[in-house]
C-alpha cells in the first residue's frame, strides 16, 4: 500500500463547530444587532443562551432557531425583522454558508462544510468527556432508587428502577452535579415481621403465615441461616423458644436477603454511596427532632391523643398522623425524619423514585417539604414509575421459578444478558408501562434496538482495525471540508446534537432521551457507511485525505456512541 504525504489543511477553524457554539455565535449577533440600533431591545431582555435544533427537513439547512419569534413582542416589531437583523449581523461570519429568514421568522443556518467536519476533530480530542457539561455544576442532589424490602428477591419494577436510577445518576453527574446514589434499607415494620414468621415456619416444616412470604428462596434462606449456626457451633435457632428463634431468622434472613439483592444490583452494574437503614431515624431520636422542627414551625396539632401535621395547608387532602394515639410513630414520621437527614447532610435537592402504587403518596410528601419551609419539585422531587411486563414466545411471564409469585431481576438477565436488559428498561419513559419481549431482546439482528446500537459501535471499532491494517493514521492530516456529502451532514448534525440530548434527558430527567438518540445516530451511521462503501481505500489505491478525513468521522461516531452507552450503563463491544 503506497501512502500519498498528505497536503491536508490541519488548522483548526474559529467559526462555529458544536451547537453550543453556533449558539454563542447567535448571541452575539443579537447584541451586535441590539447595539446598532437594528433591534429595539434592552440589553437586560436578552436570553442568556440561544437554542438552536436540526431542523426536521435537510432542506432548511443544519441549525434552526426560533429566537426571533421569542423577542418580537419585547421588541415592538414584526418576528421577521428582528431575525433579519439578526441574520443581517450573522452574513459573513466564517463557517457560515448561508442564513435564511423562513416562515414567521425562523433563522435556517447552514454551516460550510469545512466548518461542519470540524465537529469530527472536536469530538475525538474531548473523548469521553464530549457531551458533559456544568450546567448544574456545584448541585448536591441526593438520588433514591430501587429501596426494596429486604424480604426477598428484586422484582422486575425494582429492576427497571435501578437501570433508569443510575442512568439518571449518570446523566446528573454528566452535567457536573454531585450526585449520591442512595437506598434507604427497609429494616423497620411489618413487613419484616411477616419475613421473620415466613422463616422460622418453613425452617418448622410448615407453611408460611397466610400474610407471610412464600416461593423457594424462604426455604433456602431459612435453611442457610440453620446452616451457618451449625458452622459457627451456636446452638441452632429451631432449639430456641420461638418467639426468639423469629428473632434470629430476622436478624439473619434480612442480613443475607439484602446480601443477595446488593450482590445483584452489583452485578447489573449498580452500587449505592449510602445505604441508609429506615431503623436508625427510630432509634437515633430524629423522629423526634423533626417533628419538634415542624411544632416550632407552627404546623403540629394535637388531637384525640394523637400528634399530626397540618399538611392541608400545604395542598395536601388531609392532615396526617405523625404520633399515634398509643405513642407509637406512625410510618410518615419516618419519612419526616428521613427527608430532614437529607437536608441536614447538606443535599440541595432530594430525589426519590417510586412504584405506581406510591402515587397517592405524592401530596403529602410535598407538603411535608413545604411545612419544612422548602420548594417542593425543587428541593424535593418525586418520580414514578410504571408497570414492566415480560414477555416469552408471545405469552406474559408469570412468576419467577424461584420467588414463586413474582418476576424477578434474575428472570430478566439470564434471558437477556445486563445490556439487553439495561438498555430495554431505560429506552422508555418511567411513566408508560412496558412490555418487553424476551425473544426479541435476545436475537442479534436490527430488530433489537440494544444490538443495532452495539452492533453500529462494533462496526465503527472494525473500520479503524481494518485502517490501521492499511496505514490510515487520522494523524496524518484531517480536511473537513471534504466531508460534503449529504448523508456526512446529517451524521455531523446527529453527532452535534449529543450534548443538547444529554442535557436535556438530566433536566427532565428522563434517560430514554439518550436511547432513542443512539438508536437515530446508529441510523444514520450505518447510512452513511451504506453510501459510502468504500471509507476506506481498497485493493492498491492509495491513501488520500478522504480516507483520513472519514476516518476522523468514523472515531467521532465510535466515540459518541461509547459515551452514550456508558451514559446508560451498556456495554460498547469492539466486535459482535
Amino acid at each position: 500500500m503506497q501512502t500519498a504525504s498528505s497536503s491536508c489543511r490541519t488548522a483548526r477553524y474559529s467559526e462555529p463547530v458544536t451547537p453550543a457554539e453556533l449558539s454563542a455565535a447567535l448571541r452575539a449577533a443579537l447584541e451586535a444587532a441590539v447595539a446598532a440600533g437594528a433591534v429595539s431591545l434592552d440589553p437586560a431582555d436578552l436570553p442568556e443562551t440561544v437554542h438552536v435544533e436540526r431542523p426536521r427537513q435537510r432542506e432548511h439547512g443544519d441549525w434552526a432557531t426560533n429566537v426571533a419569534l421569542q423577542l418580537a413582542k419585547k421588541a415592538g416589531t414584526a418576528p421577521r425583522a428582528v431575525a433579519e437583523a439578526i441574520a443581517a449581523q450573522l452574513a459573513g461570519m466564517p463557517g457560515v454558508a448561508k442564513v435564511d429568514v423562513a416562515g414567521p421568522g425562523f433563522l435556517n443556518i447552514t454551516l460550510e462544510a469545512a466548518a461542519a467536519g470540524e465537529l469530527a476533530r472536536t469530538i475525538v480530542e474531548a473523548g469521553e468527556a464530549y457531551g458533559s457539561s456544568s450546567s448544574i455544576a456545584g448541585e448536591k442532589i441526593n438520588l433514591e432508587f430501587v429501596s426494596a424490602n429486604p424480604t426477598g428477591p428484586l422484582h422486575i419494577g425494582g429492576v427497571r428502577w435501578a437501570a433508569v436510577g443510575d442512568a439518571l445518576a449518570r446523566l446528573l453527574q454528566a452535567c457536573g452535579a454531585e450526585v449520591t446514589r442512595e437506598y434507604y434499607f427497609n429494616d423497620h415494620g411489618a413487613q419484616i415481621d411477616r419475613f421473620a414468621r415466613s422463616l422460622l415456619a418453613r425452617a418448622k416444616g410448615e407453611e408460611a403465615p397466610e400474610d407471610g412470604y412464600g416461593g423457594q428462596y424462604i426455604e433456602d434462606i431459612a435453611q442457610q441461616v440453620i446452616a451457618d449456626a451449625e458452622a459457627a457451633g451456636e446452638p441452632t435457632p429451631l432449639s430456641l423458644p420461638d418467639e426468639e428463634a423469629q428473632e434470629v431468622f430476622r436478624a439473619r434472613g434480612v442480613e443475607l436477603m439484602f446480601g443477595e439483592i446488593k450482590q445483584k444490583l452489583h452485578g447489573f452494574r449498580v452500587d449505592f454511596d449510602v445505604y441508609f437503614h429506615e431503623d436508625s431515624v427510630h432509634e437515633s431520636g430524629a423522629v423526634e427532632r423533626a417533628v419538634e422542627r415542624l411544632r416550632e414551625l407552627g404546623h403540629i396539632f394535637e388531637e384525640g391523643g394523637a400528634v399530626w401535621l397540618r399538611t392541608t395547608a400545604f395542598g395536601d387532602d388531609k392532615d396526617r398522623v405523625i404520633i399515634k394515639s398509643d405513642g407509637e410513630a406512625a410510618y410518615f414520621a419516618g419519612d419526616l425524619a428521613y427527608y430532614l437527614n437529607k437536608r441536614e447532610r447538606g443535599f440541595d435537592r432530594a430525589i426519590i423514585m417510586l412504584g405506581a402504587d406510591h402515587h397517592g403518596y405524592v401530596g403529602r410528601m410535598m407538603a411535608m417539604c413545604a411545612a419544612f419551609g422548602d420548594e417542593p419539585w425543587k428541593n424535593l422531587e418525586i418520580l414514578i414509575g410504571q408497570m414492566v411486563n415480560l414477555l416469552k414466545d408471545g405469552e406474559p411471564v408469570r412468576m419467577s421459578k424461584r420467588a414463586g409469585t413474582i418476576v424477578t431481576m434474575d428472570d430478566l438477565v439470564d434471558a437477556v444478558g445486563v445490556d439487553a436488559a439495561r438498555y430495554a428498561l431505560t429506552r422508555s419513559s418511567v411513566d408508560q408501562s412496558i412490555d418487553l419481549d424476551l425473544d426479541l431482546l435476545a436475537k442479534r439482528s436490527n430488530d433489537n434496538p440494544v444490538f443495532y446500537v452495539q452492533y453500529a459501535h462494533a462496526r465503527t471499532a472494525g473500520v479503524a482495525r481494518n485502517a490501521a491494517e492499511m496505514g490510515v493514521r487520522r494523524e496524518d492530516g484531517f480536511d473537513p471540508s471534504l466531508l460534503d456529502h449529504e448523508t456526512e451532514s446529517v451524521l455531523l448534525g446527529k453527532l452535534g446534537d449529543f450534548g443538547r440530548v444529554v442535557e436535556q434527558a438530566a433536566t427532565l430527567r428522563e434517560p430514554h432521551r439518550v436511547a432513542r438518540y443512539l438508536e437515530d445516530l446508529a441510523g444514520a451511521f450505518h447510512k452513511w457507511y451504506d453510501a459510502k462503501r468504500y471509507v476506506l481505500p481498497q485493493g492498491d489505491k492509495e491513501v488520500t485525505d478522504v480516507h483520513r478525513s472519514r476516518l476522523w468521522l468514523v472515531e467521532a461516531t465510535r466515540q459518541v456512541l461509547a459515551n452514550g452507552l456508558g451514559l446508560l450503563g451498556v456495554s460498547a463491544p469492539e466486535r459482535m
